[in-house]
């Protein structure tokens, strides 16, 4: 999947975005033939010759060194995550036959990770896995995110949800932030494991399905999931402000647990603890696979003295 194509475009689309301006270079006007910087430039700032870097960005010039990349990580400005992919792009990749390749076999949650989604009732978790599989849940997380066991396990998927179920759109009040996020972190985890087939085919899948996607994993967005903050529009509580945090074992990175929080006494706080204790009779079981006809279905009170029950479709995603 990571080819010496992949290495040339991605140093073209960070090139593309820097002006002569940022980089306190002259620009004596006119119009350029190609958005942002020039190989010259680029050679310039990294202080190699020009034919090479431009052997570098035609995948001709085998294992450049790290002083080298680190050098052309600074001239184009790559944060780290995009510094490190840079690194695992450049990397050689020595042929091995179909016997040799490593074999990506089914996840399973952590036990460890189980039990603490058992014991966090009252914040949402999921278990990621590898190509963002949703490997475990809570109930709180059906209750804010849909109800992953009417899926099937192939189908419990963050960036699949995100892009084709169209109830993600709105769900998430910045639906293309959320998305971007999903795309960067699917390249993130393409350069870590650039011979996962299941990924190319999800990636394949997407790109074919989906506009957005296409457009967007075109500009070669790279990053690591971490934390930050999402807003929500449920169909239940409203809008809601929520914290997220993205949780790994040091001996096992390839899991992630991540949660939702709002901050106390917030608007966003009270509307989650009424989501909680609405949906908590009904939600789907957590930890546990239902049918994969199941529906999520949430009885709440509309208003005072008249109750009404809502048909939640997933629209699940981080």
């Amino acid at each position: 999947m990571t080819t010496a194509i992949d290495l040339g475009a991605f140093l073209r689309t960070r090139r593309s975005r820097l002006r002569p301006q940022d980089v306190a270079l002259p620009d004596f006007g006119g119009r350029r033939r190609v958005a942002g910087l020039r190989r010259e430039e680029i050679a310039q700032l990294a202080g190699v010759s020009v034919d090479y870097y431009i052997r570098i960005e035609q995948g001709r010039a085998p294992n450049p060194s790290p002083e080298v990349l680190n050098a052309l990580a600074r001239a184009l400005f790559l944060d780290e995550d995009e510094r490190q992919h840079l690194h695992r792009l450049a990397q050689p990749r020595p042929a091995t036959r179909p016997s040799h390749r490593p074999r990506y076999e089914q996840q399973q949650a952590r036990p460890m990770l189980r039990r603490l989604l058992e014991e966090l009732r009252d914040v949402p978790a999921l278990v990621m896995g590898r190509r963002m599989d949703v490997l475990a849940w809570n109930t709180a997380a059906c209750a804010l995110l849909g109800n992953y066991a009417a899926l099937e396990p192939a189908e419990r998927n963050i960036p699949r949800i995100t892009f084709l179920d169209p109830a993600s759109r709105s769900l998430f009040t910045n639906w293309a932030a959320c998305a971007r996020e999903n795309v960067a972190y699917l390249r993130w985890e393409a350069g870590r494991y650039p011979d996962d087939p299941q990924l190319a085919s999800l990636i394949g899948e997407l790109s074919l399905k989906s506009e957005d996607f296409c457009r967007w994993w075109a500009e070669h967005p790279v990053q690591d999931k971490t934390s930050g903050t999402k807003r929500f529009h449920h169909p239940l509580v409203g809008d809601l402000t929520l914290t997220y945090e993205t949780l790994r074992a040091a001996d096992d990175p390839d899991q992630a647990l991540i949660t939702y929080a709002a901050a106390p006494r917030t608007p966003s706080h009270d509307a989650l603890k009424m989501l909680l204790a609405w949906t908590a009779p009904t939600a789907a079981t957590a930890l546990t696979a239902a049918p994969a006809t199941a529906t999520a279905t949430f009885a709440h009170t509309a208003r005072p003295g008249r109750s009404e029950t809502t048909e939640m479709q997933l629209p699940a995603g981080t």
